[in-house]
């Protein structure tokens, strides 16, 4: 007996062996399929999401994922899932001929611009005014999450309504639109998570004061200028080269720098970058500590009281989007502390210091103390009613207020003083519809002249797009390139009437930034020196 039960060892060992062998395979497979998804999930969060605020780059200037593939129907982890052993299932992770969506690309961090981005285009100077040549530019987005299942067809339809249809299609035809850098061929194409879109548009931007970017100082830590009005410090909107970031590093070649206060555009003055992120970090824990004095000056509608006045009224945001604050019970606290200069008779300069950083706080407690800016296009505007924001006192709600500010400037073609384009008008902050309470006879007369004007320019130009003649594939790009004229491009046909140079100046100025071991300080502007007259 003894004898017999050696003789069973071996095939007791192997059926024992035969069990083990198909457990070992089974965790294995358990264990492989988690860590990929663990993988996936890292890439995406490395990659996938932009920054809500950085300081220096725009998502024109994001690195895009790779080239998208579609990989063959067994290849890859597709193959290995669709060859099933034993005991197992048949597991697919997509149907043949299903489009499969690459992971996306991480990103650097902190992506700044560099000569390729200088490179886009070149300046101009014409009637006092610095101009940009018309250039293309990429539109780099990764699919966000409400648009997931969606048709291209249903989002431009929907979100992207400052062109017709017809002009996706035509920029479809003539390989504009791209998907996971793979030429879109048709609009019914269904968006998945992470699928990278590219829209190549024939790019023109508002001119800006031909007025210099001085430097102030520089040295290993920081760069100061003084920053002339109507430039906006970083891109943003229709600005990209007309920004104080880009003409710092085309014609001074400064790059890698990290703004460390904000100026409106319209706000002339000192202005402070780091040259390296410590130093910025090290500046910006000084603001979060008070330790930052700031000055400004302006001047006013009035004769401003001569003794020194505070003004503590919380600041509400009306409107993100637009750009309009005002004052209201509900919003944040605000502290800021006024002295008058001088008095001309018709106006009064006014130095400020605002102890908050709040968006507009100057501007819109002077509007609440009755002696807003003078040439200020928001705050002393017609559209907040007879007592145009004095005291709190608005004769409308926000709806309207909102709508009668965007009317006024559409009219006068100056869209920009509010930061939009005549795109963004599809998201309902205007209706044809409701009234305009505040405009008057006169004023609803010219909104309407202009706005014929240009509804007769943008048919002229959208009667072209279905008829279009554009050779597909590369030809057709190949045959716009370094041209300022698109026959795509809306722009292009419109006959924009340019700014005069003093519209582009508002009478308030950063006159002196000073922290615990520094202090910059700019000349005091000709509209605020004791001879000024108005014009």
């Amino acid at each position: 007996m003894r004898l017999a039960g050696r003789q069973w060892l071996p095939f007791l060992f192997q059926w024992r062996f035969a069990l083990r062998r198909p457990r070992f395979t089974r965790t294995w497979a358990s264990w492989k399929d988690p860590m990929a998804e663990t993988l996936a999930i890292g890439a995406e969060v490395a990659g996938g999401l932009k920054a809500p605020a950085q300081q220096n780059g725009d998502a024109g200037s994001q690195e895009p994922s790779g080239p998208g593939v579609e990989p063959a129907p067994e290849s890859g982890e597709q193959a290995l899932a669709a060859t099933p052993g034993p005991d197992k299932r048949k597991k697919r992770r997509g149907a043949t001929g299903e489009r499969i969506v690459p992971p996306p690309k991480k990103r650097r961090a902190g992506v700044s611009f560099g000569d390729e981005h200088f490179a886009e285009t070149s300046y101009y100077f014409e009637g006092g005014l610095r101009k940009v040549r018309p250039y293309y530019f990429d539109f780099q987005t990764y699919c966000k999450g409400r648009w997931v299942g969606r048709s291209l067809l249903d989002v431009f339809s929907t979100e992207f309504r400052a062109h017709p249809l017809a002009y996706y299609e035509a920029a479809v035809r003539a390989g504009r639109l791209r998907l996971n850098e793979e030429r879109v061929q048709d609009l019914s194409i269904v968006l998945k998570d992470n699928d990278f879109l590219r829209n190549t548009v024939h790019r023109h931007e508002p001119p800006v004061t031909a007025e210099p970017v001085r430097l102030l100082a520089e040295n290993e830590d920081v760069v100061v200028v003084d920053k002339p009005s109507s430039i906006p410090v970083h891109p943003c909107g229709r600005f990209r080269h007309n920004t104080v970031i880009f003409i710092l590093g085309k014609e001074h070649q400064l790059q890698e720098l990290h703004p460390l206060h904000r100026l409106d555009r319209l706000t002339s003055g000192v202005l402070m970058f780091a040259k390296t992120a410590a130093v910025s970090e090290r500046i910006h824990e000084q603001v979060r500590d008070r330790q930052l004095e700031k000055e400004y000056v302006c001047r006013v509608e009035g004769e401003f009281p001569a003794e020194k006045v505070t003004c503590k009224e919380p600041i509400l945001v009306v409107s993100y989007k637009v750009g309009v604050c005002r004052v209201d019970p509900r919003g944040k606290p605000c502290e800021t502390v006024f002295q008058r200069l001088s008095y001309n008779g018709h106006s009064s300069v006014v130095r400020c210091q605002p102890l908050t950083g709040r968006t507009h706080q100057i501007r819109v407690h002077l509007q609440f103390l009755g002696h807003p800016i003078l040439n200020d296009p928001i705050y002393n505007s017609v559209s907040w009613g007879p007592s145009r924001g004095r005291g709190g006192h608005i004769s409308k709600t926000d709806e309207e207020l909102l709508r009668d500010l965007v009317a006024e400037h559409q009219a006068k073609q100056s869209l920009d003083v509010l930061e939009l384009c005549e795109g963004d008008l599809s998201s309902g902050l205007t209706d044809s519809t409701a009234r305009s309470s505040e405009l008057g006879k006169s004023g609803l007369e010219e909104l309407a002249k202009a706005a014929q004007k240009m509804d007769r320019a943008r048919e002229a130009a959208h009667q072209d797009l279905g008829t279009l003649a554009l050779a597909p594939g590369d030809a057709a790009e190949a045959d716009v390139v370094n041209q300022e004229t698109d026959p795509l491009c809306e722009e292009c046909r419109l006959v924009r009437q340019d700014p005069l140079p003093q519209d582009l100046v508002m009478f308030l100025h950063a006159l002196r930034y000073k922290g615990p071991d520094f202090e910059y300080s700019s000349p005091m502007p000709a509209w605020a020196q004791d001879d000024w007259q108005e014009s």
